[in-house]
């Protein structure tokens, strides 16, 4: 979803901000000899287990604060980069089966939880587009503080509310 806002600013150019939101369902990801998955089914959790494995990746990276950041391993992490890497905001919801015969799924999907709970992505920032009558200038940070390069601190177990978590 894109969210685009414009305003005119009283003695200056028009201002421009534009957001999106994306909501992604993994669908969870499912044992293969569990599920008998076979043909266009068995595909499609293959590529379900790998963008979970290739997003727990990217998460590990951002808690280690690695130089860099493997978001070209799927086509899931290039989509989730720009919210994953400071410019925005993150909220992961998990669900778990009450099942008994669901437990290994269940655990498996507690431990990259607290993977991701682990990743502080810092504050988001907010891009503007100033333009008048001549061309658009190029995007800059209302948070000069905030750049796209500088990852923010690693995780700590402070209780500062004002620090935002992915999980």
């Amino acid at each position: 979803i894109a969210i685009s806002a414009s305003r005119q600013l009283a003695h200056g150019p028009r201002q421009s901000l534009h957001g999106s939101l994306s909501l992604v369902d993994l669908a969870g990801s499912e044992r293969l000899a569990r599920s008998n998955a076979t043909g266009d089914r068995l595909k499609e959790t293959q590529a379900i287990n790998k963008s979970l494995s290739a997003l727990g990746d990217v998460f590990t990276g951002i808690a280690k604060r690695q130089a860099h950041v493997p978001f070209r391993n799927s086509k899931l992490t290039q989509l989730l980069a720009p919210c994953l890497s400071g410019h925005g905001k993150a909220f992961v919801l998990f669900a778990l089966s009450p099942c008994s015969e669901s437990l290994p799924e269940s655990l498996c999907t507690l431990r990259f939880s607290s993977l991701i709970s682990q990743c502080e992505l810092g504050k988001p920032t907010r891009l503007l587009s100033s333009f008048s009558s001549d061309p658009p200038a190029p995007l800059e940070s209302d948070d000069a503080s905030t750049s796209a390069s500088k990852r923010p601190p690693a995780a700590s177990a402070s209780s500062d509310p004002k620090k935002r978590r992915c999980a």
